[in-house]
């Protein structure tokens, strides 16, 4: 074995489950952090030693079943004695609830059909902690904690959003357009507040013209009805004001505009509404055709939008004093940087290229609530007591996010913190909230060039509460506002672990030691984590561990099935590979034979994951478990296979993440170079025989490489691939690239099917026909490009009844196939 491929192996990381030595792990810019890389000993060994037998593409490629169907979604019982969780119906494309009391020694029973409404996982908590109240197909709930009764307070009567308690115990919810309050006792509800878009109306119209005018003046009937019209309105208005039992009138908003959330304050004073133009998320060309139909005709899907369609759309906020019953909007001009050209380099580099010049401008910019794709809170957070919030904005163009307090006396904006990104701010990591007990904001921010948690009064400058080269997410506030719990890859990129950190004395605590990728839900009572934990080689179970460092781990699900722990396995090892563009290594897994450095220099597969922003070069089980199997086949056939976490990937802070800010495929395929380069330099690999294939964005990485590096690889799969990425959607492809319209420069540098003369190797494309994330479209494209280049090497595949995720384990099998098929007939 190579002296620096066996260092790794043993004191950088270890994948095995079994117990492993205190070992002293670093990361790029951080300093290291001794910590046991595995506490204690789990119940269940990842492999079998005694493991044998020989994989195939059939078996790796069936229905999933097989694994054992592991557990999903879990969460905790309201009295933290048991566990609910999803697992797939075996046989079924469905997933059924199932419970585990903590005492048990089994994998939990299914939840009757008869209580599935006792078992719902999404709740909200009065403030005396006394009631729980949620929604199960459409009926509303109510559990006395205290005494274990149980209300239906609705069947089927009911169609409502955003349920919340407020401070004097009623349970609000929004109906339609407009907010309710019940009162839990009685069941009698109350109207708060109600909106309407549409000019406020009037008992009569001011005459419109000369005309009108001489009207009313010449000819007194008309003047007395228009009278008589005015006192029935002044009357009905004067009534409106006096008599408490009247339902409050509509707050009138613009003529015109939609509805794109509402935030009712928990003292049920105020209400922050947020409106739009109507937004359509496509337009009548936006069709796929869909071949494979149960009449035998073919359909014409709906499908979105692209983001060379794409318009900015901007959002008004309006404050509501639901006491008065006014409305006033909530400027952005307060914001800093609200009106900057912060596109202007870029602008007039694209003018330049056009021979023209461009001329900056300070036009406002359309600013509206922040969306993040990973969280399931609200952009607007109200503090527990209803005097205090905050709203979190993010500029169209995805180069400001903004967190704001408002007056709400003077119905102003007041700026806590902007955070700029000359390329753009992540669209997670952006949790954010208030103390229960004070006025103290806690947020994430990537400020300092990472996710780290930070603590903010209002007015008075940030304190951060974690510091370092890893990143923080899934935050938990315990209600004595005692701790706030999270998860965080603090010991090593690729190893999530879970902590805590007292807000009073501002120590940080490291709960969990299991060496993998470990997720957390903070029971009821805060005394336990229940724990969603994988290995390399060994798919998620469930445990529980009492809520103090270093206690003991039990194991609650036991899912994995003897069929899979009987097969040899390979355990990736995760090797930092020396970058050739910048000090930060590049986090890879490596799938190695056991007698690799034996014998004639290897075969090889460097594999590209999706999504570009993921991170798949970790300890835990990967998503693309059938591409982990696939590995170990080829690592038993000979193969040396890398799994790099290329620059963009996730899990290595904003540096890394932005790389790829307006030209897409170039920083990536550097680290494949330096991914080669590796191998063949320590893992004993021919370099004329290496291919590369992904799917997604790993498919558009084939492209590039077999494209714009014709060198590195000798053959390419690409995968419901990227052709041209101004067909891509606007919510990902804008943070990166721009709009077309404002940046078509970094569209063409960045984009596969501008490059495809460079085609001189072999290539496989696998399409399917209906996916609506990647359209065919891009694959059909390009294949005409191919043919009019009168390129030889390439054969595509189809796949007429499957979507961007394949479903079909024919389709699978097939996919494989051709695959191992194009390695084997090339390598």
């Amino acid at each position: 074995m190579h002296k620096y491929t066996k260092s790794l192996l043993v004191s950088v990381i270890c994948t095995s489950l079994l117990a492993c030595n205190a070992t002293s792990v670093s990361t790029a810019g951080q300093t290291p952090v001794n910590t046991p890389v595995v506490a204690q000993t789990l119940q269940t060994p990842v492999q079998n030693p005694l493991a044998t037998g020989t994989i195939t593409l059939e078996q790796i490629m069936a229905d999933p079943d097989w694994l054992g169907r592991q557990p999903e979604n879990a969460y905790w019982s309201s009295d933290s004695q048991h566990v609910l969780f999803e697992r797939k119906r075996e046989g079924a494309k469905l997933n059924d609830l199932y419970i585990r009391a903590l005492s048990d020694n089994d994998n939990g029973q299914l939840v009757p059909l008869d209580k599935m409404h006792t078992a719902v996982k999404s709740r909200v908590t009065s403030v005396d902690g006394q009631y729980q109240a949620w929604q199960f197909e459409g009926n509303l709930f109510l559990l006395d904690k205290r005494s274990g009764s149980l209300r239906q307070l609705s069947r089927g009567t009911l169609e409502i959003a955003k349920l919340q308690f407020l401070n004097d115990g009623r349970l609000a919810f929004q109906q339609g357009d407009a907010l309710v309050a019940m009162d839990i006792q009685s069941g009698v509800t109350s109207q708060l507040l109600s909106w309407s878009f549409a000019d406020k109306p009037e008992a009569v119209d001011a005459p419109k013209d000369y005309i009108a005018e001489q009207q009313l003046r010449l000819i007194r009937v008309m003047a007395e009805r228009r009278a008589a019209k005015q006192a029935k309105f002044d009357a009905q208005q004067a009534l409106q004001r006096a008599n408490p039992t009247m339902t409050p009138e509509p707050v009138y908003l613009k003529k015109g505009h939609e509805l794109v959330t509402v935030s009712l304050s928990p003292n049920a004073k105020f209400a922050i509404i947020a409106t739009q133009e109507p937004q359509s998320w496509r337009e009548d060309g936006d069709i796929m055709p869909n071949y494979i139909k149960e009449d035998g005709r073919i359909k014409a899907e709906k499908v979105r939008a692209r983001v060379a369609d794409a318009k900015p759309v901007n959002q008004d906020l309006w404050l509501v004093n639901i006491q008065e019953g006014s409305v006033r909007p909530l400027s952005y001009t307060s914001l800093p940087g609200y009106n900057e050209d912060v596109l202007a380099a870029v602008k007039t580099e694209n003018a330049k290229a056009k021979g023209e010049t461009y001329t900056p401008n300070r036009l406002p910019r359309a600013i509206g609530l922040m969306e993040d794709w990973y969280w399931d809170g609200s952009a607007i957070q109200w503090q527990q007591q209803g005097d205090n919030v905050a709203i979190m904005l993010e500029a169209w163009d995805n180069k400001d996010r903004w967190l704001v307090t408002v007056d709400l006396a003077n119905a102003g904006l007041k700026t806590q913190e902007r955070l700029h990104d000359d390329a753009w701010v992540n669209y997670r990591y952006n949790s954010f909230g208030w103390l229960n007990n004070s006025a103290t904001l806690f947020y994430l921010s990537e400020k300092s060039g990472y996710s780290h948690l930070y603590l903010q009064k209002p007015g008075q400058k940030a304190e951060a509460l974690t510091r370092g080269a890893f990143e923080v997410d899934n935050l938990t506030l315990t209600q004595d506002d005692g701790y706030i719990y999270f998860q965080a890859n603090r010991p090593h990129p690729g190893i999530y672990e879970i902590y805590r950190v007292n807000l009073q004395s501002k120590e940080i605590e490291q709960l969990t030691q299991l060496n993998g990728m470990t997720d957390y839900r903070l029971s009821p009572d805060e005394q336990k984590l229940l724990l969603t934990h994988s290995k390399t080689t060994l798919p998620p179970e469930l445990y529980v561990q009492e809520v103090v460092p270093n206690s003991e781990v039990t194991r609650l699900t036991h899912t994995v099935s003897e069929a899979f722990l009987a097969m040899p396995w390979t355990a990736p090892e995760i090797v930092p590979v020396p970058s050739s563009h910048g000090s930060a290594p590049i986090y890879s897994r490596v799938y190695l034979p056991a007698d690799y450095q034996q014998g004639q220099a290897r075969k090889a597969v460097v594999f590209s994951h999706g999504a570009g922003y993921l991170q798949n070069s970790h300890l835990g089980w990967s998503g693309y478990f059938r591409e982990f199997m696939f590995h170990s086949m080829l690592v038993q056939q000979g193969y040396v296979v890398m799994d790099m976490d290329y620059r963009a990937s996730e899990g290595y802070g904003r540096d890394w993440r932005t790389a790829i800010y307006r030209h897409m495929g170039k920083p990536e395929i550097e680290d494949l170079r330096d991914g080669v380069n590796w191998l063949v330099k320590n893992a004993n690999v021919d370099r004329q025989r290496i291919g590369t294939y992904g799917g997604s964005y790993g498919g558009f990485m084939t492209f590039m490489a077999l494209f714009t590096a014709p060198d590195l690889f000798q053959v390419g799969a690409a995968l419901r691939p990227v052709s041209d990425w101004a067909h891509y959607n606007t919510g990902y492809t804008a943070n990166i690239l721009n709009t077309p319209d404002v940046d078509p420069i970094a569209y063409e540098r960045s984009s596969p099917i501008y490059f495809a003369e460079g085609l001189q190797k072999p290539l496989l494309i696998n399409s399917p026909m209906v996916d609506n994330n990647v359209f065919f479209q891009d694959s059909v494209r390009l294949v005409q490009r191919l043919i009019e280049l009168e390129k030889k090497d390439f054969e595509t595949a189809i796949f007429p009844v499957e979507s961007h995720g394949f479903v079909e384990p024919s389709s699978w099998l097939d996919e494989y196939r051709r695959i191992y098929k194009l390695f084997e007939q090339n390598l």
